[in-house]
């Protein structure tokens, strides 16, 4: 039987809505033109490195560093070093840096008991005095329910972005390195309103802790000034003005996200995929995707885009135990992450049989994977710290900047990127060329199984 074709009204509802999903409106959000030529891409964790210490050496008026930790080893502690070096030189300079609270008062998973890295930074600002302003905030009462995996570091009127913290692996230490994206943006409006975020949401709330003074309150003493916090992060949104891109420059946006609803980071990016006309590359390093981002993957695909998507193989996978090493829990996250990308290529092979979805695996000796983010046609492109997964989309303080760049100024850079990126990346041609449980080890056969039995497998997607 023959479908009755749309009435006039209702096909020009539809095409109206295709427009404004194409057309976002981000009217009550910043805009600001920013010069193409103040946007580079780095080459990697050593480049990412040397800028920031670089950029911290030649500070003048700010230092405002946001990341999930700055860690107690090497590449921390030189970090750390560094502040406190450009703080002596000019005792005008502003510097502050904030981390997650829960993450920053324990060890690292697996590894027993710790004070966590407060102990480094009381033990830095008894040694050489209180120049270098640490804080803990708190996005939710417990880790296990939210961190703060707010992005961006701010240095006089350069921000520095990347999904990466502060650490041994993250900064290319020791011959290892955990790959992310690296921007470094000169713009002084940019960096004012990033910097004017963090003050206006953290500096005076009594939800946010200094962690280089003794001694620290129990989380539970926090539980209203969390709940406060939570409440007004909520509605948190960067300021600025609303400027039209001349020559030469492209339209950068800040956004930030918070919650499961009136999230903006979460709404641009599904706006973004779903208003997509030719095609999309979707960068994440946990194969995980939320139920709206599945969606409009689907919508994609039968609309004819193409769709690339680039994940870490299991062994590059920030929770990978190798053979031989003793297996504790931690270690089924990679394994979980596989099962769930075998399941996706699984269900669209035709997609991927035709060319439409191509499914790269990223993997390099024995460095790890951690890129996120989004390329949308050839105008537009998303840099974040949001995984896109449960947890991010619904339980973590996320941000983003997206890029429209309407006069294609950005082009070469992000197509230099993306093949930067292939390098160590291979297609998957056929879901069978991902291993199934049965080739999984003994240990995670058996783990897996206890899980799907009791189906705590699902709750664990939506927590990791």
């Amino acid at each position: 039987m023959n479908r009755p074709l749309p009435s006039p009204r209702s096909l020009a509802r539809r095409l109206l809505s295709l427009r404004r999903r194409r057309e976002q409106d981000l009217s009550g959000f910043p805009q600001l033109a920013v010069a193409a030529s103040a946007i580079s891409t780095l080459a990697g964790p050593e480049a990412f490195r040397d800028t920031l210490l670089a950029l911290i050496a030649s500070a003048q008026r700010r230092i405002v560093l946001v990341a999930l930790y700055l860690q107690d080893d090497d590449a921390g502690r030189e970090v750390l070093d560094a502040l406190y070096a450009a703080r002596a030189a000019r005792p005008e300079l502003s510097v502050e840096v904030y981390v997650d609270w829960h993450r920053a008062r324990r060890g690292l998973i697996g590894k027993g008991d710790s004070e966590g890295n407060a102990a480094m930074y009381r033990e830095y600002a008894q040694r050489l005095g209180e120049g270098v302003v640490i804080r803990g905030v708190p996005v939710q009462n417990r880790e296990l329910f939210g961190v703060l995996h707010l992005k961006g570091f701010v240095i006089d009127d350069a921000v520095l972005y990347s999904g990466a913290s502060l650490n041994d692996v993250y900064l290319g230490r020791h011959g290892r390195y955990r790959l992310d994206r690296y921007h470094l943006i000169r713009d002084r409006v940019l960096a004012d309103s990033m910097a004017d975020l963090v003050a206006r949401e953290f500096r005076d709330s009594d939800a946010v802790i200094r962690l280089d003074r003794a001694p620290l309150p129990r989380t539970r003493e926090l539980q209203e000034p969390i709940r406060r916090l939570r409440q007004s992060l909520q509605q948190a949104r960067y300021r600025g003005a609303h400027e039209a891109p001349g020559e030469g420059e492209v339209a950068v946006t800040p956004l930030v996200g918070f919650g499961r609803s009136d999230n903006a980071l979460n709404d641009t990016l599904l706006g973004l995929m779903r208003g997509a006309q030719r095609r999309v590359i979707l960068l994440t390093p946990y194969f995980n995707l939320p139920r709206p981002v599945r969606a409009a993957i689907g919508q994609l695909l039968r609309r004819g885009c193409q769709l690339d998507i680039m994940v870490g193989d299991k062994v590059a996978n920030d929770f990978y135990i190798p053979p031989g090493q003793p297996f504790n829990r931690i270690g089924l996250l990679p394994y979980l992450y596989e099962a769930n990308l075998r399941r996706f290529a699984r269900l669209h092979q035709g997609a991927i049989d035709r060319g439409r979805l191509n499914l790269w695996l990223w993997r390099h000796d024995d460095n790890s994977y951690h890129l996120k983010g989004l390329f949308v046609d050839e105008d537009v492109a998303v840099l974040t710290g949001n995984n896109l997964n449960p947890r991010a989309w619904a339980l973590d303080l996320e941000n983003g900047l997206l890029l429209r760049d309407p006069s294609g100024l950005l082009v070469a850079q992000h197509a230099a990127e993306w093949e930067a990126l292939r390098q160590h990346a291979t297609r998957v041609a056929h879901y069978h060329e991902l291993e199934g449980v049965r080739s999984y080890p003994p240990e995670v056969r058996r783990m897996l199984k206890r899980l799907r039995r009791v189906r705590l497998d699902r709750l664990i997607a939506r927590l990791l």
